[in-house]
């Protein structure tokens, strides 16, 4: 019998955006099929994230990056119906941490806006990152950018206030669809992931720090 969290999410009215895939054959589509095979096969997620010998170090990162994109538009997808205006006209998490929208067209300033408005925008944004072929080649033999690292450590730092706010402000609904293991094996595959990588800042990480403790250590 299917979950409610997946009835939740096939379910829903709203379009999701589509999944950034692989195309098969090419080298990042078999570094996908490894990576989902270790986790399938109950590795541990410290050791799932390492590089695996002899692979390019960028060819991983992206793979990654792309995976973590298409968990945490579903993760957030399904709590979205209860992130609205009124119910958090601010994009924070909890009373300490609020984030301010900023990009290269229309808000050039640091600017306050809603959770909904905000995450919306966070994924349009990161969905054309990942979409760029200057940033994140598909033709096998093109080079990454140089700054490549530099780009996916924005990426994830934005990825990052996508599981601050579901975690702070929405927990109660995750718990209530039974998803709670689910997220907090995503959140763990992510935290491995970017800290082994160096990929976030330190102190991106402290609105969650205390829980990353308790789950990750």
């Amino acid at each position: 019998m299917s979950s409610p969290f997946l009835k939740q999410v096939f379910n829903k009215d709203k379009t999701f955006r589509p999944k950034r895939k692989f195309e098969p054959g090419t080298q990042r589509f078999e570094l996908h099929k490894r990576a989902q095979a270790s986790l399938h096969a109950g590795l541990d997620l410290r050791q799932a994230v390492q590089l695996p010998p002899g692979e390019e170090l960028n060819d991983w990162v992206a793979v990654h990056v792309v995976d973590f994109f298409n968990r945490l538009n579903l993760i957030y997808g399904t709590v979205s119906d209860g992130c609205t205006e009124h119910s958090c006209p601010v994009m924070s998490g909890g009373p300490k941490y609020e984030y301010r929208w900023q990009d290269e067209h229309r808000f050039r300033k640091p600017t306050a806006l809603s959770a909904p408005r905000y995450l919306d925008l966070l994924m349009d944004w990161v969905e054309v990152q990942i979409n760029n072929e200057d940033i994140f080649p598909t033709n096998v033999g093109t080079p990454f950018p140089k700054n490549f690292l530099q780009a996916v450590r924005k990426i994830m730092s934005r990825l990052f206030r996508v599981f601050v706010h579901v975690y702070i402000h929405h927990f109660d609904r995750i718990a209530q669809m039974g998803s709670e293991a689910h997220v907090n094996t995503c959140y763990k595959h992510f935290y491995y992931f970017v800290t082994e990588f160096g990929l976030i800042d330190t102190k991106e990480l402290e609105p969650l720090k205390e829980m990353t403790a308790r789950m990750c250590h």
